[in-house]
């Protein structure tokens, strides 16, 4: 099989299988989904889904955020991952919000990693959720997956893996590969013990090939 029927194959089966994947961090704007976003990093979107109501509810804006002081908003974030680390990176990423970008979400990669908080990867779902552009945000769902049916060769880095994902989803679908990736991850293709009983594309994956012959 070749790496563009591998691509095609998987398409295929993410169309059909799953649609309307998408985020499921829940959020109503892009201020709220750059905060959910920061938050997630290394912890699940469940926890930060149930940290962020009363975080929205109290600072809705860039604006109310930007006045908050670590003391007042650490005791809504605590029961996140480096809830200190990450308590600063919210007030100052409200800060130059306000300051640089007038209160709004930009919407361009290289904008976006100058915020506080924020890396290549949080810039990449930010602009593909938010604005569907092209971008692949490669976390250890999309690094691990793409790695094990054969969508990535030899990348050793997130990055390197990213590139591959992107020369190889059509540009109009790269958007949607990001969730097909994360959620197959997450509940089929998971990091120990994956469900390849359950795995609609084990018949084209690497991994699963691999298991048959060292099984024999």
């Amino acid at each position: 099989m070749t790496k563009k029927e591998r691509y095609q194959f998987v398409i295929d089966y993410f169309l059909q299988h799953a649609p309307d994947a998408e985020t499921e961090l829940i959020y109503d704007n892009p201020f709220q989904l750059l905060v959910s976003v920061i938050l997630s990093a290394q912890c699940t979107d469940k926890r930060v889904n149930l940290t962020t109501p009363l975080i929205f509810e109290k600072y809705p804006t860039a604006a109310a955020l930007s006045k908050v002081s670590f003391e007042e908003l650490f005791p809504l974030v605590k029961s996140i991952s480096y809830p200190n680390n990450k308590t600063k990176h919210l007030i100052a990423m409200a800060n130059m919000l306000m300051q640089k970008f007038n209160g709004k979400v930009p919407m361009t990669v290289d904008e976006l990693i100058e915020l506080p908080g924020v890396g290549r990867k949080t810039a990449n779902v930010i602009t593909s959720v938010i604005d569907q552009q092209p971008n692949m945000a490669v976390d250890t769902h999309v690094f691990r997956v793409s790695a094990r049916i054969g969508l990535t060769t030899n990348a050793t880095t997130p990055l390197a893996a990213e590139k591959q994902l992107i020369k190889n989803f059509p540009a109009h679908y790269v958007y949607k590969a990001h969730h097909w990736l994360i959620l197959h991850g997450r509940y089929v293709c998971t990091a120990r013990n994956p469900k390849c009983n359950i795995c609609g594309i084990k018949s084209i994956c690497k991994f699963v090939a691999i298991k048959k012959k060292a099984d024999i």
